[in-house]
Order: structure tokens, then C-alpha cells, then sequence
């Protein structure tokens, strides 16, 4: 059976951030309060375009794609093929043996490779027409992320990529979602892979005063809801889920470690990078995933907020909140204050941590939020972890041009359960 009610279930988690990789390293990295953030490595591109960033490792793409292509591949594209396999391998899914290649999707998002962009046109401008790779559009592409994870896995069914910002990660979870349910596929890998730390994408948003400067301490630029902040932390990563029809999964003796029960999407329509003031686009936004998973704000136990450490960006969704849950709404925070802002990414990597929330009954705290803004009142998780046992969580991704997603998780109805 298909439908708004087909359980949907998360049975694998493949993350690459700044502060770790896999689902265990940094749900533990986000309760402990270890920061990713630091200034850029000496030789860094981008060290002459921030102050600080959030940096992953660099990935030989070599590693995961063979031939000359891996000399013009963006690391957006290595990123996310680097991921999904881990996700994969944690779901325990080898396509083929455990589902069928047709009845398997991939959905992936981000801004696409502009890095690798910049360095061709650089290239053509100093030695001409002939410096530029045959192999460029298959490097960097929007869709490749998705094309290269399905040719590497061999994944024949549904295939698709999103641009919508900040939101595309969330998008492409509530996509796996939607193909479940509507029966178009019993697996769905997605998620969102990004790496804007290269000059000319960090300098449009150093010219536009939106990155945090001058701290001293790099760990503490981001602080969303501080009454300090003073702009967001640029940083790089990706993150897949595997979703699974928990029928699926059950049959396979798989587990799961929490459920995907709803999403809701809207668009303020309001203006290209501000939000809606009173935050009533992300309001409708958050009320649509609720009535889509069939629950009651009551019935959420915390929210992984957008929280940007923007001074807009963070009083809307406070008003957004407080329209939808009202004064005395669930705990919330915003682990962007470790992981900095990843862009696209930064919504399957929050979704992954809300599900782990759920699964292991202990919220991810604010780091760095000293002081709240008056402007940004609620139950905010301040410094340490709450650990409380929760059915439901929510988790908002809020982009660019006013595209708004919200993802409500809840615990696993598969058989067999795990918790990261």
C-alpha cells in the first residue's frame, strides 16, 4: 500500500562535515560542543575571502572515479559520491542483491560546481579556448552529483537534482519521500553535497556584509540567536540518507534509525535573500509538514532550527516559531554554530541530527549563544545537551529567493531499530 501514510524510514547516513564524518562522529561532535570552524589553511583558496570557514578534508577523486574526468571533477561531485557510498554501506544495500536497480532513486541537491567553473574560465582567459577540459561539463553540471552516484551504483530508477539554495537538501529528502509514498520507488538515496569556500562565491557574500568578522576566536563566529552575531560562517560538506519503505526494509532485516513522517514546502514570495519579516512564509511552511505527517505542533519534542546567525534571518524564523508552537513552544537549537552554514548540505546534515535526536533521546544544544537576542525569545538549548525522550522532531531549511522546507522525524516503526 502507497500513500501519505506509507512509513518511510532512514536506514543509512553518510556525512561529510566540518566536524566529522559518519552519523555517529558528528551527532557526538555536536553534543559535546567541538566546533569545525577555524580560519583557512595556509594556501587555501578562499583564505584571501574569509576570515573563517568550515573546512572538510580534500577527497582525491581519484578515490572515487577513475580516468582523466577525475582531473575536472568539482569536489561538490566527489563529495557527494564519497557520501553516498557511506550511506549506502551503513543502509547495508548493494543494488542488485538487495533492491532492484529500477526501483531505487537518487535525488541530490546544491548550487552545483562553480569552484571548478572559476578555475576553467581563469584557465581559457590566461591560454586560450584550447586550456578548457572536454571534460568540464560532466565535472561540474548540477545534475552530476546525481548521475555520478547512479552510474557508480548502478541505480536505474528515478533520477533528479535541486537548486533551491539553502533548501535544496531538505527538498531532496522530502522528494525520497514523496517517491516512496506515491510508489515510484522503494529506496530512495538523497541528500545535498556543496563546496562554496573558493573565491569568487565567498567574495559575493563578503561584499554583501552577510559572513561573521572579526573574532577573534574562529569557533565562536557563528552564533545564531546571540544578540552578538554578526553574519553567518561559510562552509563546505555533503550529506546522503537512505530512505527505505519500511516494508522494505523489515524484509530485509534491515533498521532503522528514525522515520521521515512528513515534510512542507512554500515560497515567501517576499524578496530574493531576505525572509518575510514575520516569518509567515516558514509559519505555513512548518504547518504544512505537520498536517502532512498528521500531528499537532503539541506532538513536536524539538526543532532544529535554520538559524543562521543572520540578524533577519533569525528573528523571522523566531516569529515563525512562535506563530506555529506558540510562547511556550519545544525546546529548539541550531547546530549551525559548529557546523557553520553548508549551504544546501546543511539541511539533510540537520535532518540527519534531528532523526538522531529522536532515536537517542538527546537534543543537540546552541553552542555560543551567550546572551539571546531580545528579538529572538523561546526555549533555546543553551551549552550542554537535553537529554529527553521525544516522539517527534522538526527540522527547517529556509533558502535563498524564499524557498522554504520542514522535515518532521519521528521514531523508527521499523522491526529492528538502531540509534547511530
Amino acid at each position: 500500500m502507497t500513500g501519505t501514510t506509507t512509513p518511510v524510514t532512514i536506514t543509512g547516513m553518510g556525512l561529510l562535515t566540518p566536524v566529522g564524518r559518519g552519523a555517529a562522529e558528528v551527532f557526538h561532535a555536536l553534543c559535546v560542543g567541538k566546533s569545525g570552524l577555524s580560519v583557512p589553511p595556509a594556501g587555501h583558496p578562499a583564505a584571501a575571502s574569509v576570515e573563517v570557514g568550515g573546512f572538510v578534508p580534500d577527497v582525491d577523486p581519484r578515490t572515487v572515479v577513475s580516468g582523466p574526468a577525475a582531473s575536472v571533477m568539482d569536489k561538490t561531485v566527489v563529495l557527494a559520491l564519497l557520501t553516498a557510498a557511506d550511506a549506502l554501506a551503513d543502509a547495508g544495500i548493494e543494488v542488485g542483491r538487495d533492491v532492484d536497480p529500477h526501483r531505487i532513486g537518487v535525488v541530490v541537491g546544491g548550487v552545483g560546481g562553480m569552484a571548478m567553473l572559476e578555475t576553467q574560465v581563469l584557465a581559457r582567459g590566461e591560454r586560450g579556448r584550447t586550456a578548457v577540459s572536454p571534460y568540464l561539463l560532466t565535472g561540474v553540471l548540477p545534475n552530476m552529483p546525481a548521475a555520478r552516484i547512479a552510474i557508480t551504483h548502478g541505480i536505474r530508477g528515478y533520477s533528479s537534482s535541486h537548486g533551491t539554495a539553502c533548501a535544496s537538501g531538505a527538498q531532496a529528502v522530502a522528494d525520497g519521500l514523496r517517491l516512496i509514498r506515491s510508489g515510484d520507488a522503494d529506496v530512495v538515496v538523497c541528500g545535498a553535497s556543496e563546496a562554496p569556500l573558493f573565491p569568487t562565491f565567498a567574495d559575493t557574500f563578503g561584499n554583501a556584509r552577510a559572513l561573521a568578522r572579526r573574532w577573534a576566536d574562529p569557533t565562536a563566529a557563528s552564533r545564531p540567536f546571540d544578540l552578538r552575531r554578526n553574519g553567518f560562517v561559510l562552509a563546505e560538506g555533503a550529506g546522503m540518507l537512505v530512505l527505505e519503505r519500511v516494508e522494505h526494509a523489515n524484509a530485509r532485516g534491515a533498521a532503522g534509525y528514525a522515520d521521515v513522517r512528513g515534510w512542507g514546502a512554500t515560497t515567501d514570495a517576499h524578496h530574493p535573500t531576505t525572509p518575510r519579516p514575520d516569518g509567515s512564509g516558514a509559519a505555513e511552511c512548518m504547518h504544512r509538514a505537520l498536517a502532512n505527517a498528521g500531528l499537532e505542533p503539541g506532538d513536536i519534542g524539538y526543532v532544529n532550527a535554520h538559524g543562521t546567525s543572520t540578524k533577519l534571518g533569525d528573528i523571522a524564523e523566531t516569529a515563525a516559531l512562535a506563530t506555529v508552537f506558540g510562547v511556550d513552544g519545544p525546546p529548539v537549537s541550531s547546530t549551525k554554530a559548529l557546523t557553520g552554514h553548508m549551504l544546501g548540505t546543511s539541511g539533510v546534515v540537520e535532518a540527519a541530527a534531528s532523526a538522531l535526536a529522536v532515536a537517542q533521546g538527546v537534543l543537540p544544544p546552541t553552542h555560543n549563544l551567550d546572551e539571546v537576542d531580545p528579538a529572538c525569545p523561546g526555549h533555546h538549548i543553551r551549552t550542554t545537551p537535553m537529554e529527553r525522550e521525544i516522539d517527534h522532531a522538526l527540522s527547517n531549511s529556509f533558502g535563498f529567493g524564499g524557498q522554504n522546507v520542514s522535515l518532521v522525524l519521528g521514531r523508527a516503526s521499523t522491526e529492528k531499530k538502531r540509534n547511530g
